[in-house]
């Protein structure tokens, strides 16, 4: 079976992950990034050392440092940068893509400049009358490129759209389920990384698994509240791109957002816990933005504002658990 190709945009560990994990299933796959140098680099070696070492590419995965050459022949395309980069690139885009081209993505996060999710993004600098889809759930980058057993969500307001990713995707190792709630989807990827910073903070001050535990469950409260304010739907934040993915990122050393919090438990300053991870923390450049976000929409979230607080300098990490901790008692609701 001849299967169209698929550029993924961005070559960090994320989009090379899923490259692999398509030319597994035979398809063609065009990895872009505009750093010609990494490019000529991951020719030479025929894998992303820098990345994800370990995993040699298949010949169906073409490299590439020209965006034109990467879209071209009107195929499918998944963006696979960091939230700080989306908007630039669907920017470099939008001159050269077909008006037929459909675009996904498989990024967590909202729009630095204005707070948008990211399909608002799209829609903005792209238009309306385009077929639009997002990538999420409990997915570490490393367990997929290894093949390791993996159940996301695929969301779209355009079901065929959905369904043609679905087959392009699924597999006995890649599992896919349907969504038709965009918003709801993009706020759980929003929100989690977040609250794995707050998880992380509590395992690294040593405050034990029931901590953990209310943290988890306290923060998935957070998260229904400012999705449910955003027109999400209730039955997302209860699954994999909700609960799932919160539970993944808030447990797993994997997570780059629980291994910067836990760095900050253990004492060390924001900028050594950065140059500890080396790679993009979602949740530190999101946490203004989600806590800005609730305020707007008149939204609880204690968790959210003690993790921006934390980063803000405004709190000690004692000061914040402190405060967390006195707050009045309430019913337990969303």
């Amino acid at each position: 079976m001849q299967h169209k190709p698929i550029a993924i945009l961005g070559a960090g560990s994320w989009g090379t992950a899923l490259a692999l994990n398509l030319a597994r299933r035979g398809h063609p796959v065009r990895l872009w990034t505009q750093e010609a140098e990494r490019i000529a680099t991951m020719r030479a070696e025929r894998a992303n050392n820098r990345y994800m070492p370990g995993y040699p590419f298949p010949d169906c995965i073409t490299l590439t440092a020209t965006l034109a050459d990467a879209i071209n022949d009107n195929c499918d395309i998944l963006v696979a940068v960091p939230s700080a980069g989306f908007r630039d690139v669907l920017s470099l885009l939008k001159p050269l893509i077909h008006p037929d081209t459909n675009v996904s993505w498989a990024t967590k996060g909202l729009d630095l400049n204005t707070g948008q999710l990211l399909h608002e993004v799209a829609k903005e600098i792209l238009g309306t009358k385009r077929q639009y889809a997002v990538l999420s759930g409990p997915s570490f980058s490393r367990e997929v490129a290894a093949g390791l057993p993996t159940a996301v969500v695929i969301a779209s307001e355009h079901p065929d759209l959905a369904n043609a990713l679905i087959l392009q995707f699924n597999s006995t190792l890649f599992r896919t389920y349907l969504s038709h709630d965009v918003t709801g989807v993009e706020v759980g990827g929003v929100v989690k990384n977040v609250l794995a910073i707050a998880a992380g903070v509590t395992d690294g001050m040593q405050l034990g698994a029931n901590a953990r535990c209310a943290l988890i469950t306290r923060g998935l409260a957070e998260m229904i509240r400012l999705g449910l304010a955003l027109g999400g739907q209730f039955e997302t934040f209860t699954g994999l791109a909700g609960l799932g993915d919160l539970i993944l990122t808030c447990t797993d050393d994997q997570s780059r957002n629980r291994r910067f919090g836990l760095a900050l438990g253990h004492g060390k300053t924001i900028k050594e816990a950065e140059a500890e991870i080396g790679q993009v923390i979602e949740g530190k450049r999101n946490a203004e933005l989600v806590v800005q976000l609730a305020q707007k929409k008149g939204v609880e979230m204690p968790i959210s504002e003690t993790v921006l607080s934390i980063l803000q300098g405004q709190s000690t990490l004692q000061e914040a658990m402190q405060n967390l901790l006195t707050r009045s008692p309430k019913n337990e609701s969303f």
